[in-house]
């Protein structure tokens, strides 16, 4: 299952134009899909009748001590 959080995305704003989530629904606080979901999304965009899912989520760096 993903869960997808436009307001956690790094490219919002940025790619919200071209993300199959603001093409089919618009731009949600929050949306939940089940793998089977995203394997249709992925099918549709391979095909490329939708745009991809632009999710990209932000990571954890390491720590780095300023000198």
């Amino acid at each position: 299952m993903t869960t997808i959080d436009c307001d956690t995305c790094v490219l919002r704003g940025l790619a919200c134009h071209d993300c199959v989530v603001t093409v089919l629904l618009g731009p949600p606080p929050e949306l939940t899909i089940d793998d089977e979901e995203q394997r249709a999304l992925d099918v549709l965009a391979d095909s490329g009748l939708v745009p991809p899912l632009r999710l990209v989520r932000p990571v954890e760096g390491p720590d780095v001590e300023s000198a």
